[in-house]
C-alpha cells in the first residue's frame, strides 16, 4: 500500500473528521484524483514535440498519457480544430497517492528557490492547481536527453465541499504551503 494512503486511512481522516465534525465516514474528504496536464503550443508546427512530451509524462506518472486535441480553431495562433496540442494524465488509486508523495516529498524541494506553494490556487469547490515550469524537478527525468524544458499543471481534485476543508486535507498530507 502506498505510504501517503496508509496514512491517510490511519492519520488524516479521523483528524479531519474530528476538525470538521463529520460523523458520516463517507463525508470526510479525501483525495478523488490527480490530473497532470502539459499543453504544447509549439506541437501545431512540430508533431514531434508532442512525442518526447508524451514520454517524459510517462516516465513522471507510470502511466501512458493521452493526446488532447483542440476543441476550436483559432487562426491567430495557426491552430485548427482537432490538431493534437498536448498530452494529459488522469491518476486515480494507488498510482495517485504515489506521485503525490514524490511530489510532495522529492520534487517540489528541488525547485530552485523554494519557500512553498501558494494557498490561493484553490478554485471554490476544494480542488487545487498547481503550474511547475520545468520537468527537471522530477528525479526520473534524465538532464542530459531533454532537448527543452517545459512546464505541466498538476490538478489534484478531491470531495471536500469547501477550500477550507481541502487546505486542510493538502497541509495534513505534507503540502508545503507558504505561511
Amino acid at each position: 500500500m502506498a505510504r501517503l494512503k496508509d496514512k491517510y486511512k490511519n492519520e488524516i481522516a479521523g483528524a479531519l473528521a474530528k476538525e470538521f465534525e463529520i460523523k458520516n465516514p463517507m463525508g470526510i474528504p479525501r483525495i478523488e484524483k490527480v490530473v497532470i496536464n502539459m499543453g504544447l503550443g509549439e506541437a501545431s508546427a512540430n508533431a514531434k514535440i508532442l512525442d518526447v512530451a508524451a514520454e517524459e509524462l510517462k516516465v513522471i506518472t507510470g502511466q501512458k498519457p493521452v493526446v488532447t486535441k483542440a476543441k476550436k480553431s483559432i487562426a491567430a495562433f495557426k491552430l485548427r480544430q482537432g490538431m493534437a496540442i498536448g498530452t494529459m494524465v488522469t491518476l486515480r488509486g494507488d498510482r495517485m497517492y504515489e506521485f503525490l508523495d514524490r511530489l510532495i516529498s522529492v520534487a517540489l524541494p528541488r525547485v530552485r528557490d523554494f519557500r512553498g506553494i501558494s494557498g490561493k490556487a484553490f478554485d471554490g469547490r476544494g480542488n487545487y492547481t498547481l503550474g511547475i515550469r520545468e520537468q527537471l524537478i522530477f528525479p526520473e527525468i534524465d538532464f542530459n536527453k531533454v532537448d527543452k524544458t517545459r512546464g505541466m499543471n498538476i490538478s489534484i481534485i478531491t470531495t471536500a465541499k469547501t477550500d477550507e476543508q481541502a487546505r486542510s486535507l493538502l497541509k495534513a498530507m505534507g503540502m508545503p504551503f507558504r505561511p
